[in-house]
Formats: structure tokens, C-alpha cells, sequence
């Protein structure tokens, strides 16, 4: 790897690396339906175990939580997606998994209260997924998609109750960590000041020298709103700006509480932002084109893709899911050790675009 000079760099070489990687796994490893099926319930119920603890965590006192929703939240969307995509192929060539569908509707549900307690963020993410993933699930299996009123009103009034049932509990268990609506005035108070400063200082490829919070030695770009996990930068001993301990509340201004769209066009400006949109088009795109080549090898008797197609369905609902709530809604989801996740899914999807084509050629 060569050594990189800012955190924009560092991103890069990882990203390579990590795709270099996956397109190599994906290649050696015959991913078969059955191991798919076995290792995304395994990752599933290791997720929602870990949520579960976590969450817990919050009622016991001097005791601190982790927070995995956080990093780990996409990549549970990618699991549970898999496995329900796994399941349903597995009814397409005539086997029962009538278990599997049982086991993954509790799996949802476990989930779903355990990272809810832990962050509001994740159940829009969450339910996001899930309406993504059945959609994209609906369209490969022949299953007709009809997007009625009701079925609209009652996926809204899921997520509505959740937030609900959330805010009563930081009522009754006098915990305000839990209440939507105290998230929601922090934004209010701080998200308008923090657009300002945003929108004033970025530039084309970054923001105007001195306007960050380290002023004199502000570099104008790649000054640690946007990073890679602190720990991975350490382990390098890369000298980059890094915002730790108690300075982490001054990252907060953009990572906390805007969309990712602003922390990226702030840290790395406007053509970076073009740039990472330019490319979340692009492996969107792949992958619903890699998606049509195995659904169509599949409807012709081909069995070969079948443990493939669940992995490009869990990865591509997860990489939509994730760039939709983290550019659009909360920039900590695409960010720190969630952009690891970020990367690697990115990276599932487009490995998929070489492994086909050697496949096919």
C-alpha cells in the first residue's frame, strides 16, 4: 500500500484493496445456496445476539453500551436480507423453507426492538431495507408488487409506533437516551448552524482554509469529518488530523447531525461528493444488471448462480439502504467504522460484475 497523505487517500487504498479482495473470494469460494443460506443465518442471529446485549445494556447502570448499530446495522440489513433472499430460492426450485421464513420473521423482530432501543436511525435504516429488499426479492421471484395506500399508510405507521412506543418507554423508564423526540430537538438546535457553516465554506474540493475546528491548521479539506475508523488510521501510524477523546463532541457538528452529503462536500468538497454519488450510481447499477444475467440464468434451469443472486439480492438492498439514510438522513451511518461496512458491500456488489462475466465468457 502506498502510504497515504490524507484520510481521501486512505479511503481509496482500502476501497481497492477491499475490492481486490472480494472479487478474489468470490471467484475461489463456490458459493453454494446452502452455504449462503448457513452462513447468513449465523450472521444474522450473531447480530442480533450482539444488538440484543447492547441494548440491554442500556438498563444496567455504570455498565457502557457499544453502540454496534451504528457500524453494524447495514451489514445486519445485508444478512437478514440474504437469508430471506436464500429461503425464497429455495422455494423457487421446490424446496420447503417454510422453517427458514419462521425463523427470519422473528430474527426481524428481535432485530428490529433491539437496535430500535439502542437508535431511531436504525429503524428507519432498518424498515428501509426491508421494503427495499422485498421489492427488489418481489421482482426476481415473480411475485406481484402491488403498492396500495394501506400497504404505504401501514409501513409509515410501523415506523410511527416504534418511535412511539420509544418515547413512552423514555417516559416511563425515565431514560432519555431512548426518546425520538429529544434526537429530534437536538437536530433542531444544531442542524441549522451546522448547514450554514457548510454551505459558506466548502469549495470544490474541500472547504476554505481556517474554517474547521482545528483553525490555523485546518488542511482545507480531509481534516477528519470523513474518515476511516480511528483504530485502523492508529495501526498505520498515519499522521492525518483525528478527532478522539473528548474532541469527538467538536466532529459532531457534521457527523452527527447532518446528512452525509454535507459532511462529504465539506470534507472533501464538491467534486468529491459528485464523484461518490457518480459511483454509488454506478455500482447500483451493476448490480441490478448482474442481477438480471443470474435471474435469467436461474429461469432456464440454471442452478449454478442460485447461492450468488442471495448474496448480490442482501448486498445490494444493504448498499442502497445505507447510502440512502447515510448521505441522505444521518452522515455516522457511512462514516468511521460503518464505512468499512460501506466499502465492503460496495465491494460484494461489483465483485459480482467480474466473477459473472468470467463466468459467462
Amino acid at each position: 500500500m502506498l502510504t497515504a497523505q490524507n484520510h481521501l487517500q486512505f479511503i481509496i487504498e482500502v476501497a481497492v484493496l477491499v475490492q481486490m479482495g472480494v472479487v478474489i473470494l468470490l471467484n475461489i469460494i463456490p458459493f453454494t445456496l446452502s452455504m449462503v443460506l448457513f452462513l447468513s443465518l449465523i450472521l444474522t442471529m450473531f447480530l442480533a445476539g450482539l444488538f440484543s446485549v447492547d441494548s440491554i445494556l442500556l438498563f444496567i447502570p455504570y455498565v457502557s453500551h457499544q453502540e454496534f448499530t451504528h457500524p453494524f446495522g447495514p451489514l445486519a440489513v445485508f444478512a437478514w436480507v440474504t437469508l430471506s433472499a436464500s429461503a425464497s430460492l429455495l422455494s423457487e426450485v421446490e424446496i420447503k423453507s417454510t422453517s427458514i421464513t419462521a425463523l427470519a420473521i422473528i430474527l426481524f423482530g428481535v432485530i428490529a426492538i433491539a437496535g430500535g432501543l439502542m437508535h431511531r436511525s436504525f429503524l428507519i435504516l432498518w424498515f428501509l431495507g426491508w421494503f427495499i429488499g422485498y421489492f427488489i426479492m418481489s421482482k426476481s421471484f415473480r411475485r406481484s408488487v402491488k403498492i396500495t395506500p394501506k400497504r404505504i399508510f401501514t409501513g409509515f405507521g410501523a415506523v410511527i409506533g416504534g418511535f412511539a412506543v420509544l418515547e413512552i418507554l423514555s417516559k416511563v423508564l425515565n431514560a432519555s437516551v431512548l426518546s425520538p423526540l429529544l434526537r429530534l430537538s437536538r437536530i433542531g438546535e444544531y442542524a441549522i448552524p451546522s448547514i450554514k457553516m457548510v454551505i459558506k465554506n466548502t469549495t470544490l474540493w474541500g472547504h476554505v482554509q481556517g474554517s474547521c475546528y482545528w483553525a490555523a491548521d485546518c488542511l482545507g479539506g480531509s481534516d477528519g469529518y470523513i474518515s476511516l475508523p480511528m483504530n485502523l488510521i492508529k495501526t498505520f501510524t498515519l499522521p492525518f488530523p483525528l478527532f478522539f477523546g473528548v474532541l469527538v463532541v467538536k466532529k459532531d457538528v457534521i457527523d452527527y447531525m447532518l446528512p452525509g452529503i454535507f459532511g462529504f462536500a465539506f470534507d472533501f468538497g464538491y467534486g468529491g461528493l459528485l464523484a461518490l454519488l457518480g459511483w454509488c450510481v454506478i455500482v447500483m447499477s451493476s448490480g441490478f444488471y448482474v442481477l438480471r444475467q443470474y435471474r435469467s440464468k436461474r429461469r432456464v434451469g440454471s442452478r449454478k448462480f442460485l447461492g450468488r443472486e442471495a448474496l448480490l439480492i442482501g448486498a445490494l438492498t444493504a448498499f442502497i439502504s445505507q447510502t440512502l439514510i447515510g448521505l441522505f438522513i444521518f452522515n455516522r451511518t457511512v462514516n468511521g467504522a460503518a464505512m468499512l461496512i460501506y466499502i465492503l458491500l460496495s465491494a460484494m456488489v461489483m465483485a459480482h460484475l467480474v466473477s459473472t462475466k468470467r463466468s459467462l465468457g
